[in-house]
């Protein structure tokens, strides 16, 4: 292809990332995102729960329905910035501005990939959606999950899904998601009662039942691994107590953890096994224990075939390089795609994404979205 005729993600990608959208506040970028795909013929409508804006686009009307799905909103900005983090800038053939890298250069990209892809395949049969929110930084309860709900109620039906998640590592193109593990954060209050330190049998010390609960919740070793998933893997993030004086014995003693879980484990599941030996070790020492879910998240896997097989191939023949498949790094929006069709990530490198000075490359946003135009010129060839 003429690389002329190509439409350039970069102004898109600015026009985005020059929307302060801070979770949950779209702050106009779905109206960017918006007034791009209706220039493309995409009929759009806007789905909102409580405070948070969606937007769900579909050109055709015939299956397969592909789909690219990603999220607008943005972590704070934080201090330190060397230039305005909502100017999008480029400066030495980077693009520096939060967004950069997660992940609004690939909602750009998306875009400009479709652009292309219709100049050259206009009677193409099936139809290509866009599934955005702006709350996938967030709690994540009014983004993507109820608008998937709303979605299958209006009798739309997704058959595949790419997100744009920044999956590389090393370069651009070498990691596609098919799987990301579950996470369950738990927070175990443990309530004893408070007394001289000299006179124990007057008191109930929380500590020692909380520690003897983390050490057996510790010991256990929850798997070896699923398909395409490492063990999974417990972790203490913080025991506090908050007790100043050494002569006294606290009433209260807590502890944070989190679990990151492969297939082979519900969070319910563990989240009652960390309930039940919480409670029997307070019982042993004649105190009480409370539980929470802080937050959790589901696994999902994509196992590899066909549909990952042509992801990879877009990538070999865009970047030159043959990716992985993996289901490392933390959670994202796919686990909630996964209970409708088929899904995977594939983004541009993670290495700035939530740091100051968020940037990319612009050359690997443009090399991005002919990959995307790839994956669609072979999804519908097949």
């Amino acid at each position: 292809m003429d690389a002329r005729t190509l439409a350039d993600p970069i102004p898109l990608a600015q026009a985005l990332m020059r929307r302060p959208s801070i979770t949950p506040n779209e702050a106009g970028a779905l109206d960017v995102a918006e007034a791009a795909l209706a220039a493309l013929g995409f009929r759009c409508k806007r789905y909102r729960f409580g405070i948070v804006d969606n937007l769900y686009g579909r050109l055709g009307d015939a299956r397969p329905n592909f789909c690219f799905a990603g999220h607008v909103d943005v972590v704070p900005p934080g201090e330190g910035w060397a230039s305005d983090p909502f100017a999008a800038e480029i400066r030495d053939g980077m693009l520096f501005g939060r967004g950069a890298a997660d992940m609004k250069t690939a909602i750009a990209a998306m875009i400009a990939a479709t652009e292309n892809f219709l100049i050259h395949s206009t009677e193409f049969r099936g139809s290509i959606s866009f599934l955005l929110t702006c709350d996938e930084e967030g709690p994540a309860v009014e983004g993507t999950k109820p608008t998937l709900e709303a979605l299958t109620r209006d009798g739309e039906v997704l058959d595949h899904c790419l997100v744009g998640e920044p999956t590389s590592e090393g370069r651009v193109g070498d990691v596609i998601k098919n799987g990301r593990r579950g996470s369950l954060n738990v927070v175990i209050d443990m309530d004893g009662a408070q007394g001289h330190v000299a006179y124990p049998h007057r008191a109930r010390n929380p500590v020692t039942p909380l520690i003897e609960a983390l050490g057996v919740l510790k010991s256990r070793k929850l798997d070896d691994g699923a398909p395409g998933f490492t063990p999974s893997n417990l972790e203490i993030t913080s025991i506090d107590v908050g007790n100043p004086a050494h002569n006294v014995i606290p009433a209260r003693a807590s502890a944070k953890l989190n679990i990151r879980f492969n297939t082979h484990h519900e969070g319910e599941g563990l989240f009652q096994w960390i309930k039940q030996t919480a409670e029997t070790a307070a019982a042993e020492h004649g105190a009480k224990a409370s539980l929470r879910i802080a937050s959790q998240s589901v696994p999902f896997y994509t196992d590899p075939g066909p549909f990952t097989d042509l992801l990879q191939e877009a990538v070999r023949e865009s970047f030159g390089i043959m990716p992985k498949l993996t289901t490392t790094g933390g959670t994202s929006d796919a686990r909630f795609i996964r209970n409708y069709c088929p899904v995977a990530e594939l983004g541009l490198r993670n290495a700035t994404a939530h740091m100051v000075d968020e940037h990319c490359a612009v050359e690997d946003v443009r090399t991005l979205a002919r990959c995307y135009e790839a994956v669609l010129r072979r999804y519908f060839a097949t």
